[in-house]
């Protein structure tokens, strides 16, 4: 199982190889690496595709602290590009992923071609959203996921993948990885819930940047995306019409369609810069 030690913790991660430019993929909390699984596979012959669990989640180790905090895990991200010599590359983050990747962006551009964000907002969360986030997280802690797993699920997903009868199979997978998560991820829904803002920083960003977002995200609604496209210069904003918190497992081809075009272009813009 490949473990990476950086910044005082050990992350675990998948690395496809290749000459290709690099991508790393950053999850969204409650997940790992296989959040991924679509885009790797459609753009692992053309790009060195990595992606990594982030410190309390997957398989990576978990630290003792009650609260995995977003500065740490922007840290985390630093020394694992750093590490592993893949800087500039390309980030693509989802929902924490993208808190990660906001960060990155505003304060070591150097480490990066691109930005991909994916449901994701600068701003802390909702004061609305915390006495509900807060009980489930405890329930989680005391009793384990799943009681409280046709809650998230409903988080994570949006309608038209959770009501399609030709999917079931497909959310019996999610369900149960969803599930597979042991009671200490209360540290890093911890970190989630008490996050600070980082859109103050976010006009910084010179970056390329792709704003993607799911037009049945109930966890981070559209106009948070919208809010992004016009905090961060130059950026791009792609609505998708359908999918929810996890649109790169709801709706990969239209995920993979807009990621691909975003990329490539990045890409041969490096190129005629360097040619």
């Amino acid at each position: 199982m490949p473990m990476l030690s950086v910044n005082g913790t050990e992350l675990y991660y998948e690395d496809t190889g290749g000459s290709g430019q690099p991508i790393v993929f950053s999850h969204g909390l409650l997940w790992s690496t296989r959040l991924y699984d679509p885009q790797v596979d459609a753009l692992r012959g053309r790009y060195r595709c990595i992606a990594y669990d982030h410190r309390g989640q997957g398989r990576s180790a978990v630290p003792p602290t009650s609260v995995i905090d977003m500065e740490t895990l922007y840290l985390d991200a630093v020394a694992l590009i750093e590490k592993l010599g893949v800087g500039p590359c390309h980030f693509v983050g989802l929902s924490m992923g993208g808190f990660i990747g906001m960060r990155l962006a505003a304060r070591r551009p150097d480490l990066l071609r691109s930005l991909v964000l994916m449901e994701t907002s600068g701003d802390p969360e909702p004061l609305a959203n915390v006495p509900r986030y807060t009980l489930l997280n405890l329930i989680c802690r005391l009793a384990g996921v799943r009681p409280v797993a046709d809650a998230v699920m409903r988080i994570m997903f949006g309608r038209t993948f959770l009501n399609d009868p030709n999917r079931a199979e497909e959310r019996a997978l999610w369900r149960a990885r969803l599930m597979e998560n042991r009671r200490d991820i209360w540290r890093a829904v911890n970190g989630v819930i008490k996050r600070q803002a980082i859109a103050p920083e976010l006009p910084n960003i010179r970056v390329p940047t792709l704003i993607v977002v799911g037009e049945e995200d109930v966890a981070t609604v559209p106009a948070k995306a919208e809010r992004l496209s016009q905090l961060i210069p130059g950026s791009r904003l792609v609505r998708l019409p359908r999918g929810g918190h996890s649109a790169t497992v709801e709706e990969p081809s239209l995920v993979n369609a807009a990621l691909g075009t975003f990329l490539d272009a990045q890409s041969l813009q490096g190129a005629s810069r360097t040619g």
